[in-house]
């Protein structure tokens, strides 16, 4: 009798559980869709598309550039020097493979020249109040669509 009453038991916090994770579930999803992390951009077309990131620090500016055409990418760096207002630049060329909202960047050409080490990155597509922007999945930066940016 002891058995089956502990088994009722067991079974009844398993139910409970498994309740308790759809909601949690639900309330991810519904934060997630708000933050604009659970969209459907398949048909979002990102050909021909320019996206930006603009770092600040006291001693110079980073300019990034992601350049999408077609399945081939260009990432330009460019970093202004504000003591000596110097501008240097890095251009790497290589290619990118899109899964839904992900987008992987491989650029494997610096100046047409093979590197060693690839510039990569993971990131996610998202859209929200009709801009377009790139969130890096991994540093959580945000490369703005350079049509977007320009309106503002």
């Amino acid at each position: 009798m002891k058995k089956i009453f502990i088994g009722i038991l067991l079974l009844g916090s398993l139910v409970a559980k498994a309740q308790n994770f759809g909601t949690l579930n639900e309330i991810l999803n519904r934060l997630e869709e708000k933050k604009g992390i659970n969209q459907n951009l398949e048909n979002v077309d990102v050909n021909n598309k320019k996206f930006i990131l603009i770092k600040d620090f006291d001693d110079h500016t980073e300019r990034n550039f992601i350049i999408i055409k077609g399945k081939d990418v260009t990432y330009v760096e460019i970093f202004d020097d504000k003591q000596t207002n110097e501008s240097t630049s890095n251009v790497f060329t290589g290619d990118i493979i899109r899964k839904k909202n992900i987008i992987s960047l491989r650029a494997d050409m610096l100046e047409n020249k093979k590197v060693p080490l690839p510039v990569t990155k993971t990131l996610l597509l998202t859209k929200q109040k009709d801009i377009l922007y790139l969130i890096d999945v991994n540093t959580k930066e945000r490369w703005i669509d350079e049509e977007s940016f320009n309106k503002k």
